[in-house]
């Protein structure tokens, strides 16, 4: 005997159950919260074939993501054999193995081929990859050298180095290396370059910078300057850059989160400036 379906209100004479399973799976799915014991065959079909949709897009999302999780455990090895390259002089070889690894961050970041950037380093689980990541475009750069046929990559390369490198604190190093590599270079003009991109966009002071919302106020030039004259002209000053710049970037991804906490940061830095003011003025 037809009757009409409580769901699209149809006249049929085939029904479903639906069970407790499919209409748990159907809430999971987004599809409701509210169902009828049983549907027409129509609507069963329908029903059935949403819940099976979506745990083909989930499985494919957790496949994604598990694919991500051991990429980016392998960038460990991509590294490890890079440098072994390196150290056997097997120039070609660390290259590719340099670009693999660039390759599995993009990935793993979900970016274009060259849109790799700083910002995909903010989770501070991550960002003592910035050093890293700084360090392969420097032996990229250097590798690129030795042919004019990777004039281009050169260029890409030294242009990262740049982007990268003021995020580190391997920064004062590796500009002390480049200017003597420029006089050795084959390709000097790319090295001059990257000289001056590198020292137009100095080391940035993260907190400092993130706390008064600007790198150009008194306070962080002061502080930069400081740091450039006083700090990296000592041991000791060097291992507290070292420090700060290891560990600055989280707290000032904090600061950009949490901007109710910069008023704190910005009356601690003042202090910080006077007093170091008041010793460089003695």
């Amino acid at each position: 005997m037809a009757e009409n379906c409580a769901r699209c209100g149809k006249s049929s004479e085939e029904f479903q159950n639906l069970d407790a399973g499919l209409i748990t799976k159907l809430r999971e799915a987004g599809k409701g919260d509210s169902f009828p014991d049983k549907v027409c065959g129509s609507c069963f079909a329908e029903l059935a074939g949403s819940v099976a949709r979506g745990s083909v897009l989930l499985a494919r999302e957790k496949a994604k993501e598990q694919k991500k999780l051991v990429l980016w455990k392998s960038r460990v090895n991509l590294i490890k054999k890079a440098r072994q390259y390196m150290s056997d002089k097997m120039f070609s070889d660390a290259a590719v193995a340099y670009e693999k690894y660039i390759k599995v961050l993009e990935v793993v970041f979900d970016v274009k081929s060259g849109e790799l950037n700083a910002e995909h380093f903010k989770d501070s689980a991550r960002t003592q990859e910035l050093t890293v990541v700084a360090s392969v475009y420097w032996d990229l750069l250097r590798i690129y050298d030795t042919s004019e046929r990777y004039g281009d990559r050169q260029k890409n390369a030294a242009n990262k180095l740049a982007q990268f490198l003021r995020f580190t604190p391997i920064y004062p190093d590796i500009l002390r290396k480049a200017e003597a590599f420029e006089k050795t270079a084959r390709n000097p003009g790319v090295i001059k370059s990257f000289l001056k991109s590198a020292s137009d966009t100095k080391g940035r002071c993260f907190i400092a910078s993130a706390a008064y919302n600007s790198p150009y106020v008194d306070e962080v030039r002061f502080l930069q300057e400081f740091r450039d004259q006083k700090l990296l002209n000592t041991a000791s000053g060097k291992g507290f850059v070292y420090l700060y710049y290891k560990f600055s970037p989280f707290y000032a991804a904090l600061l950009d989160k949490y901007p109710l906490l910069k008023r704190p940061t910005r009356r601690f830095l003042s202090s910080l400036v006077n007093l170091a003011r008041r010793q460089s003025s003695k």
